[in-house]
């Protein structure tokens, strides 16, 4: 398996196009105070395009981005042709670091560690533990390959486990969220590297969900209302992904409104009204559009929805539990929180359990000083 150091290049015709497009966008009708109850908020769209074209600095963003070691690593073929991985592979200098893969989701990627990637490497506290860590793109995401056709989570978990191999480690703990965790759920059950899994997000589910308390009601409640208003999304990236390619993949401008809606919905802005910005600065909410856009990976980014419908779903086989000790990061306003513990220990050794006390769906981007903490916290009690 070959390893290949990498550095993200800035492809100056293609951010070219890119500028002319959003410059070009023409803007249209938005119901009487509509905040974000429609969708992407004009006023703050008007906004983040006027900081585009204005202020943001994308290859200052890529020199911030390759100040980190990448690489790109074949784990095994697709179509009959090599297939690659691009990671952040940064070794620490920790006689006792641990391997860690820690996985990004959508509209996510590696920007979502780019504020604890070090701090997880070289730790302040000599009495912290310390990682090698591995922080690859997706599949179809970024800077790693395209697959031939659509691949779901479980197809995802085994190129991920083959690039830990590929890198050179034995055995790994995993960290995820949002598609992360379904990931590491399948990891979970099938790796013989894996020791132990962080969630900060409840993705696989046991093949039993049925409602036993009247906590468990609860929320099942509160996820099939939100099945109905939220993940229309997931419903439409899941079955006709081209469809929507064919829109987004010429629309810059519609991309940055897909992906800002979800910014705003996922995240921790509670208390603060019907018009607030996302709990970001423009240049991430930027950087992490142009990761899509400079790569033109925003369809086949789309295609793990597919995949994952094509594989069957969110549920584990009826006779399996994950049986490593399973860590839990529980914020409170992701896009649906944690069921109750007994729920979730249906199909997870849940070894670790914290409420988090603010936060939401991008935790490591939003709260990073909670999350840093809560993963050190349950490698240190391994």
């Amino acid at each position: 398996m070959s390893i290949t150091p990498f550095s993200i290049p800035v492809n100056e015709d293609e951010v070219a196009w890119i500028r002319d497009r959003v410059s070009a966008y023409r803007w249209f009708e938005e119901p009487p105070k509509a905040g974000w109850r429609h969708g992407a908020n004009r006023d703050y769209m008007q906004r983040l395009q006027a900081h585009w074209l204005n202020d943001f600095d994308w290859p200052g963003a890529v020199a911030h981005l390759n100040r980190l070691p990448h690489v790109r690593v074949q784990v095994g073929e697709d179509g009959g042709k090599p297939f690659h991985l691009h990671c952040v592979h940064l070794r620490s200098s920790r006689p006792d670091a641990r391997p860690l893969l820690i996985a990004h989701g959508w509209p996510g990627s590696i920007l979502e560690f780019d504020a604890i990637m070090q701090r997880l490497a070289e730790p302040e506290d000599p009495a912290a533990p310390a990682f090698h860590v591995v922080a690859p793109s997706l599949p179809g995401y970024a800077w790693s390959d395209r697959p031939s056709a659509p691949i779901g989570p479980r197809e995802v978990a085994r190129r991920y486990d083959a690039l830990m191999g590929a890198l050179g480690y034995e055995t790994y703990i995993y960290q995820g969220g949002d598609w992360g965790c379904v990931i590491g759920g399948w990891i979970g059950l099938d790796s013989s590297r894996v020791e132990a899994i962080h969630l900060n997000g409840y993705g696989l589910r046991s093949a039993d969900m049925t409602p036993k308390t009247p906590d468990e009601m609860a929320w099942m409640q509160k996820a099939v209302a939100l099945r109905e208003t939220e993940t229309a999304y997931l419903q439409l990236q899941g079955t006709k992904p081209q469809s929507l390619g064919f829109a987004m993949m010429d629309s810059p401008m519609g991309v940055a409104a897909w992906f800002a809606e979800k910014f705003v919905g996922w995240s921790d802005v509670s208390g603060q009204g019907d018009y607030t910005d996302p709990p970001f600065t423009m240049d991430q909410m930027l950087t992490n559009i142009m990761i899509y856009l400079s790569t033109r990976s925003f369809l086949t980014a789309t295609w793990i929805y597919r995949g994952l419908f094509l594989e069957g779903g969110f549920a584990m086989p009826a006779d399996r539990r994950i049986q490593v000790p399973v860590g839990v990061a529980a914020f409170p306003r992701d896009l649906l929180a944690f069921p109750p513990r007994s729920m979730v220990e249906r199909g997870y050794n849940v070894a670790h359990w914290t409420t988090m006390p603010r936060g939401g769906h991008f935790a490591s981007l939003e709260e990073p000083e909670l999350f840093l903490a809560d993963l050190r916290a349950f490698v240190a009690s391994l």
